[in-house]
């Protein structure tokens, strides 16, 4: 009874939270690493666009909701995802257009586009902080819970009850299909494979016919469905705040870099490496190790390695080590 105890409370403190948190972190890292292996830069404004989507969400929500629209038991927010989708292709493309395009043709090193791109988050930041403002906005509506730790508790008799949040089977969910439709896009449709091969090699994609426009329209209206998504899943299971998503850039760039920067595979599996990290090292283990212990040998303290306010600090030093050990990543990434 102890073992299925402790399994509860490992399933309900980390297993859930950092599957939940890992998908998160998987979709918005795969916008990261589709940028880098066909648009060849690290894009810095990947978390203000990722802000800019999920308020462009929180704005239509807010338009349905007082239009008496809802979803059901599921959040209104789900309905508003196509139109942020819509939303945020629009600014990047436009970005894209203006600023963006222009260091494209005249071929400018990598690191001066990721400079520019650091100006482009400044302007992202400020924009989304003018329409909305700095404070935490809680946006999620509808049924909250899938299952609740009481009703976990009355039908198995443990004293360890199991919650499942209603946005954590909606993250876990969409982010399998997400990344199902994705790597189906990739692989099998002409338009795909188009970009896998402008990845592999520019020269001989250009002389193969292939538009590169095109390509880089299609990767950027892919990231930014993904963003939105990502950012959308994230605010739902958490909150809206503008900061806390250019604090989500580090994991998600940690994420891709321990993945393999480039590789779509890479950046799931780095995303899923960094949230289990991050959780299982600020979780306070005592809980568990009361239950799988004798009592004479229960621990006084939490046995927390770190605090949940340092938990960024995980990915920073997971992403300094992978640098220092394997560059390349676990799935030594650049090429879509």
């Amino acid at each position: 009874m102890d073992f299925l105890n402790a399994l509860v409370a490992l399933t309900n403190f980390v297993l859930v939270p950092g599957l939940t948190y890992g998908s998160q972190l998987a979709l918005g890292a795969l916008g990261v690493t589709l940028v880098y292996g066909i648009l060849r830069f690290s894009n810095f404004a990947h978390g203000d666009t990722m802000a800019f989507g999920t308020m462009s969400v929180i704005l239509v929500t807010w338009l349905l909701q007082s239009m008496g629209v809802s979803f059901g038991p599921l959040p209104t927010a789900l309905l508003a995802i196509p139109f942020a989708i819509a939303a945020t292709a629009v600014l990047v493309l436009a970005t894209d257009k203006v600023v963006y395009k222009f260091y494209r043709a005249q071929r400018a090193k990598p690191v001066i586009v990721v400079m520019v791109s650091l100006g482009v988050m400044f302007v992202y930041n400020g924009l989304t902080r003018i329409v909305l403002g700095a404070k935490e906005i809680r946006f999620a509506d509808g049924e909250r819970f899938i299952m609740r730790a009481r009703d976990f508790k009355k039908a198995t008799g443990l004293s360890e009850g199991l919650t499942l949040k209603t946005t954590q089977g909606i993250t876990i969910v969409t982010a399998i299909v997400v990344v199902a439709l994705l790597f189906w896009f990739l692989n099998k449709t002409r338009t795909g494979k188009s970009m896998r091969a402008f990845s592999d090699n520019e020269d001989l994609a250009l002389l193969s016919g292939i538009n590169p426009e095109r390509v880089v329209m299609v990767t950027w209206l892919i990231v930014s469905g993904l963003i939105v998504i990502a950012g959308t899943l994230y605010g739902l299971d958490k909150s809206y705040k503008p900061f806390t998503y250019f604090q989500l850039l580090l994991p998600i760039f940690a994420a891709a870099i321990v993945g393999g920067l480039g590789s779509p595979l890479g950046a799931i599996a780095g995303g899923f490496v960094i949230a289990f990290s991050e959780v299982s090292i600020t979780y306070a283990w005592k809980k568990v190790a009361n239950y799988m212990l004798p009592e004479s040998l229960a621990p006084d303290g939490l046995l927390q390695l770190m605090a949940t306010e340092y938990k960024f600090a995980v990915s920073f030093m997971i992403l300094v080590i992978v640098l220092l050990v394997k560059p390349t990543g676990l799935f030594k990434g650049k090429a879509v």
